[in-house]
């Protein structure tokens, strides 16, 4: 017994910020799983910025999505029926196959989600691919040390948000910046951030960096490039890490920009700058899980969402990641938890 599916489609690809008109919400019919494999229907799924790379045709970490077919990406979803001795109906399942609402797929490819560790959704922010990207960034690329100075770009974010949180569960000074006065005053009152910056506003972010860090910085994570890498180049302390998880800033540029005039500090104060993508380190799961599921527990990390509700507006959820409008993860809603 087959079941009908929509899907969002790639029809196009976007040349600098991403339309409507590149995507297009299509119908497939889903057939019954095979022996090994499971029907799903998802029920949340996730937007990234890292999506915008994939939608150009060029070699990266991971293939370009392809044009008529489905994207993909984060979903949480549960299992209709089942041909695998992995998984039961019932059993909620996380995938790279969110942008449909069902998918049959082998039952190795998909990871068993714990609902007692936390809300399903929370598989795809603070205890999924943002969280672990966090963790990996901040504990091994940026070597964190208790007591050091953090300062994180997009800081209310998906990853920033927990980055920061994990940094003041080490005893950090942190200061991050972000785009709204909302978004820094829950950072200050709800995450417990030592000082945010509101980079529209501040008007000099150089001199707003600077005054933040009167003794200088020894951990910058990147999410943002351009005037940001700039200004912690700049106060970054002798021997400073600099974890560079993205520089959204740049994604939906046409042409090259200019890259910071200060680079060359970087060889005066002896500074480590690594990019890192979060694949590469996921033999810290179990760390992460220990570490998130003590701060989760102990009410010491907090999250913030903002959903879009129904396939059909998954695009609209991704292209409102590059103007601000999200606080926090982006989700799209699916569909409904029968648990719930």
């Amino acid at each position: 017994m087959s079941v009908t599916s929509k899907e969002i489609r790639l029809a196009s690809r976007p040349v600098g910020m991403p339309k409507d008109s590149d995507f297009e919400v299509a119908e497939a019919t889903i057939e019954d799983p095979k022996q090994g494999e499971v029907l799903v229907r998802n029920i949340w799924m996730s937007v990234d910025p890292y999506m915008r790379g994939r939608m150009m045709d060029r070699e990266s970490y991971v293939p370009p999505f392809q044009i008529g077919k489905p994207l993909e990406g984060g979903a949480i979803g549960q299992v209709v029926k089942s041909n695998s001795e992995k998984f039961k109906k019932g059993d909620y399942v996380n995938s790279m196959l969110g942008w449909r609402e069902y998918f049959t797929a082998p039952a190795e490819s998909l990871t068993q989600v714990d609902p007692k560790m936390g809300p399903i959704e929370a598989f795809l922010g603070v205890l999924g691919m943002p969280g672990l990207t966090a963790y990996a960034g901040l504990m091994r690329v940026g070597e964190l040390k208790d007591g050091d100075t953090v300062f994180v770009s997009a800081a209310s974010g998906a990853v920033g948000s927990v980055v920061c949180q994990l940094a003041k569960a080490h005893g950090c000074y942190v200061v991050g910046s972000a785009g709204s006065d909302e978004k820094c005053e829950w950072l200050e009152k709800e995450a417990g951030i030592d000082k945010a910056i509101n980079y529209k506003t501040c008007g000099d972010l150089d001199a707003a960096v600077r005054d933040a860090f009167p003794k200088g910085i020894d951990v910058y994570f990147e999410n943002v490039g351009g005037a940001h890498l700039q200004a912690a180049i700049n106060y970054m302390k002798p021997f400073g890490r600099l974890a560079l998880c993205g520089m959204i800033e740049q994604y939906n540029n046409t042409e090259p920009t200019p890259g910071p005039n200060n680079i060359i500090m970087a060889v005066g104060k002896s500074l480590k700058l690594q990019g890192f993508i979060v694949s590469n380190h996921f033999d810290l799961l179990p760390a992460f899980y220990e570490e998130m599921s003590k701060l989760i527990s102990s009410g010491k990390m907090k999250w913030h969402q903002t959903v879009e509700e129904g396939i059909e507006n998954a695009p609209k959820a991704f292209l409102n990641l590059f103007s601000g409008k999200n606080f926090g993860k982006m989700l799209v809603k699916v569909g409904t938890d029968p648990a719930v």
